[in-house]
């Protein structure tokens, strides 16, 4: 197993600025021209979507990035499939304003076959597990096994899941390879725009399923572990060039940042695993 997929919170070393210069490829290179007053995106700045699992680590990296580039990054935050009105495919489909993609692979290279992403221009950054989260206080119940997993998942009240990858996974495949299904879904939340961990932190749900990156920084749960080996679903996220970009010049900087050995602890300590360029 993978050492990420064994996750507890922990602490990590933070991200030395003078290593992220380095590792950056020419980050260093300030550009603050804006122009003011236009009804398209500002002059200098950088827009980026993003999906929850990559999240935790862009908002620790992006200050870094902006702060060597001097440039401005604004952010809408999505899921990464989805008919939320919040997801990343309804955000570009209204033509929100859009640099940088970051999402599920699958999701990102959808994108790309419907011509709203660059063909070409995807870098695979992280992956990420799915695991599980209770109500911080509450009994942590057992999922160190399939069989472990399937009598919890029996004995839940209530389940709550994401409406992006993992709760795919959970809703069309898991339950199914567990042989639960009719059992188990009636009992389970599909959530749409918000974080499952905050559903279970508010007592509305007893067990939460998302990924790892997504439940790790929500304040009011327990963390209680990865699914197990033979049944978990591992995701790549990748960034992607929209096809309406005003800075694909900015926009390669910025991937190549956060796909750089400079960004790498900090991704790791949010629960991914980097997916470093060497």
């Amino acid at each position: 197993m993978k050492p990420f997929l064994a996750l507890t919170r922990r602490a990590a070393l933070p991200l030395i600025a003078a290593l992220a210069l380095a590792g950056c490829g020419g980050l260093g290179t300030p550009n603050t021209a804006r122009t003011a007053g236009t009804a398209g995106a500002a002059a200098g700045d950088i827009h980026v979507m993003t999906s929850g699992g990559f999240t935790a680590a862009y908002n620790d990296l992006r200050p870094e990035f902006e702060r060597s580039s001097g440039r401005t990054v604004k952010t809408a935050y999505g899921a990464s499939m989805g008919n939320a009105d919040d997801s990343i495919p309804s955000r570009l489909a209204r033509n929100e304003p859009a640099d940088v993609v970051i999402l599920a692979r699958p999701a990102l290279d959808a994108l790309v076959a419907q011509g709203k992403v660059v063909s070409g221009s995807q870098v695979d950054l992280v992956r990420s597990a799915i695991g599980f989260a209770v109500r911080k206080g509450a009994p942590r119940p057992d999922i160190g096994t399939v069989d472990a997993l399937r009598r919890t998942l029996l004995a839940a009240p209530s389940i709550a899941y994401s409406a992006s990858a993992s709760g795919t996974y959970y809703e069309t495949e898991l339950l199914k390879k567990l042989g639960i299904e009719d059992r188990v879904l009636p009992r389970s939340k599909r959530i749409l725009s918000e974080r499952v961990g905050t559903v279970v932190a508010r007592g509305d749900a007893a067990l939460g399923l998302q990924q790892v990156s997504e439940l790790l920084p929500i304040a009011g749960v327990d963390y209680i572990g990865p699914l197990p080996a033979e049944v978990q679903r591992v995701t790549v996220f990748s960034a992607g060039i929209a096809t309406g970009s005003k800075q694909p010049d900015a926009a390669r900087q910025l991937i190549r940042y956060l796909n750089s050995p400079a960004a790498a602890p900090t991704i790791a300590k949010t629960g991914l695993e980097p997916l470093t360029a060497r």
